[in-house]
Parts: structure tokens; sequence; C-alpha cells
């Protein structure tokens, strides 16, 4: 699977098989992007083919719409990773700035007992 995520138990599989599919759901997404910009002006093209539109129109047409897929897909990314962030605090795991403030206090303990 190749995700560590540092403070999860490794034996948290649950967690970990979810945010593997998270991870392919956002690969899927982006093919699904590129996929569809090339359907998208394979469509103008015939379109422009056809006289039913000037070659300026349709990538005017084609550059919008791109454009709106990606602020889209951007959105989508947002919100994907607020909800993963607010899974994880439900979780009840240690963030890394605790885990860095636990270990500066294991520190200054072990250096005053030494």
């Amino acid at each position: 699977m190749g995700w560590r995520i540092h403070g999860l138990p490794p034996n948290n599989q649950p967690i970990l098989n979810m945010i593997d599919l998270i991870k392919k759901t956002m690969l899927a997404g982006i093919g699904a992007t590129v996929t569809t910009k090339e359907k998208v002006e394979g469509v103008l093209h015939e379109y422009v083919e056809k006289g039913k539109l000037s070659t300026q129109d349709a990538k005017n047409l084609a550059d919008r719409i791109i454009a709106d897929g990606k602020q889209e897909f951007e959105q989508a990314k947002t919100d994907l990773s607020h909800r993963l962030q607010e899974l994880l605090k439900k979780s009840n795991f240690a963030t890394r700035e605790e885990l860095n403030a636990l270990e500066k206090r294991v520190a200054a303990l072990e250096a005053k007992n030494s």
C-alpha cells in the first residue's frame, strides 16, 4: 500500500484502507479530467468541422469548460482534505504538534534525570 501516517498504529488497517481508497479516487479524478478534456476538444472540433462553431468560439468554450472543471476538481480536493482531517480528529490520533511536544517533554525529563 505504501501509506504510513505518523502516529497511526501500523495495525490500523481500516484507516489505511480508507486513505488508500481516497488516494485512488483522487487519481481517478485526475485521469477523468484529462479524458474529459480530450473528449470536449474532440466534440468541439466536430462542431467546427460542421460549421456549427467558429474555431475561436470552440477554443473559448473549451478553455471555459476546462477552467470550470479544474475549479470543481480543486474544490472537491479541498473538501476531501477537510473531511479527512475531521475524520482523523474524530479518530483521536495525535497530531504532529502533539507528538513534538511530547518528545520535548520526554527529552527534558531524561535530561533532568541524567
